[in-house]
């Protein structure tokens, strides 16, 4: 359990008082009911025992300008805001807060009679392979964990309590703060590049201040989880648990949202896994519903002022540990990304169209991560939105009226009006949809002609019967297309489709080179 380094200032602590006994009771296999030796995990702000099935956390007696867990009193406090936090949302993780006691003979003893001198949180161990920094270490964060990363995050924050504060604001302090920490780090990070750093994140600021407090007063700032990396996202039954959200200064755990998100887009990113940053976002933009997509705007701050703060983190780990340097080159990425990122490509609109069956998502959900602001474009995908439309999980089998031409365009229009939305927002957007109808095609160059932005559209082309056998062999997809609805799309003409045709037949690897070739993108950068 990685208590990630949060702190904005000097983290040289000042010992609260000594803490080895009651760390030597806590090391004695014999009060977990076990044999095996008792692994101590020990970071900046905590100790933690692992023995068997049982994981025990105490606050290192220790003051930072950014926390005070120097009086038993205020460790007390903080294992039981650290216990109410996490335990609604990892029920099976998060068991109690009890104390370590004196006993009448001297000894100590968990949860005894005597007076407290030390207090617990007892939680159940989980497995550290499921964490999914290690699920991403062994390249197993698949499509399917990275949808359900994003759905869960937006389940997380649905249940959030929303808070009053002005969330332009609180980013301006945030990056005063930076301002304050870089000054004494210039020659680990480099004057320029701190400069540099510091420009950009003033510039987005300026240009999306307005939004943020619109988003305040929308009800997007929330008590969020303060610390939502790879290290605190476990894999439980199949589904993404986020824990140990940061409990021990509140002004932290208060943000956007979309703040929130950003840390664990931030952290996929810098470990090389764009495509799974970018499935993350879209999922979660897909479960609200559309309601965060002008947000989005505000996203390339976000995401360059976690790196900022990891970097910041990395010199001040260095600094707490007497290792100066160590750490200086990884600093020093975190920061360049962070450059990269407030420095995003002006937006543009990429439609894929072709029958069911044709590969229009596979290919989508490709192509998305390689161009636009950080993580890449919002894949907007007609399957989906239809579900929305009906309000029904994407698995959810619609009948066929929900398929009228009434419904049809509703979808379509549906398509445009979010495309329109995340463009002016500066976000590129790649639709995914049928797209049979001539009128259907030319409201898109319209829309991209309207919003200012260059649009491309690619058509593709499959063999009827590789059409029909791919539909029959889906399983787990939010399309309901059949092969009957495919032989109806192979009697509909779709007249002189004047986007570039790709031949999908064959394997997919070919369709994504030859249509990366066509709209001038990197297909290495997944």
């Amino acid at each position: 359990m990685d208590d990630a380094l949060n702190g904005l200032r000097d983290e040289r602590p000042q010992d609260g008082g000594s803490q080895d006994e009651v760390i030597r009771f806590l090391s004695n296999p014999a009060i977990y009911g076990e044999d095996g030796p008792v692994e101590r995990v020990e970071t900046h702000a905590a100790h933690v025992f692992l023995c068997g099935d049982t994981a025990l956390k105490i606050k290192r007696a220790v003051k930072y300008d950014y926390l005070d867990f120097s009086s038993l009193e205020q460790r007390q406090a903080m294992l039981h805001r650290e216990l109410e936090l996490n335990h609604p949302t990892a029920p099976m993780i998060y068991e109690d807060v009890v104390p370590v006691t004196r006993e009448a003979d001297g000894s100590l003893a968990l949860d005894g009679n005597g007076p407290p001198v030390e207090w617990v949180l007892r939680m159940w161990r989980f497995p550290a392979e499921m964490e999914f920094s290690a699920i991403a270490e062994r390249g197993e964060l698949t499509d399917v964990l990275a949808d359900r990363l994003g759905h869960a995050i937006a389940d997380y924050h649905a249940n959030s309590e929303p808070r009053e504060d002005d969330g332009a604001v609180l980013m301006a302090e945030i990056v005063e703060e930076l301002r304050l920490a870089f000054s004494e780090m210039e020659e680990e990070l480099g004057t320029e590049r701190i400069a540099g750093f510091l420009e950009g994140c003033e510039r987005q600021l300026a240009a999306v201040a307005e939004t943020l407090t619109a988003r305040s007063s929308a009800g997007h700032v929330r008590r969020c989880h303060g610390d939502l990396h790879l290290c605190n996202i476990v894999l439980v039954d199949g589904h993404p648990v986020p824990f140990d959200a940061l409990e021990f200064n509140e002004t932290f755990g208060i943000c956007d949202v979309l703040y929130d998100l950003a840390f664990l887009v931030m952290d996929l990113r810098h470990e090389g896994l764009g495509r799974a940053a970018n499935m993350v976002l879209n999922a979660y933009l897909y479960t609200e519903r559309g309601m965060e997509d002008p947000g989005v705007a505000a996203m390339p701050l976000f995401i360059a002022v976690r790196a900022g703060i990891r970097a910041m983190v990395e010199i001040h780990t260095d600094h707490a540990r007497s290792t100066p340097g160590r750490s200086v080159a990884e600093a020093r990425a975190y920061l360049d990304e962070a450059l990269e990122v407030l420095s995003p490509p002006a937006p543009r609109l990429i439609a894929i169209g072709g029958r069911s069956g044709s590969g229009k998502s596979t290919l989508s959900r490709s192509l998305a991560p390689l161009f636009g602001a950080a993580p890449g474009a919002v894949h907007i995908r007609s399957d989906l939105e239809r579900k929305a439309i009906f309000c029904v999980d994407p698995l959810t089998h619609l009948p066929p009226d929900s398929y009228s031409k009434v419904v049809n365009r509703h979808v379509h229009q549906r398509l445009r009006i979010r495309a329109e939305t995340i463009l002016a927002a500066g976000y590129s957007v790649l639709l995914d949809a049928v797209y049979l109808t001539g009128s259907e095609r030319v409201a898109l160059v319209e829309l991209a002609e309207r919003i200012g932005v260059p649009f491309d559209g690619i058509w593709l082309e499959v063999d009827p019967d590789r059409l029909l056998a791919r539909v029959a062999a889906r399983q787990d997809d939010a399309s309901d297309a059949d092969e009957t609805v495919v032989r109806q799309q192979l009697l509909n003409d779709a007249g002189e489709v004047e986007w570039p045709h790709v031949d999908a037949t064959g394997p997919r690897e070919q369709t994504f080179e030859q249509t990366c070739r066509i709209l001038g993108l990197n297909g290495g950068a997944t």
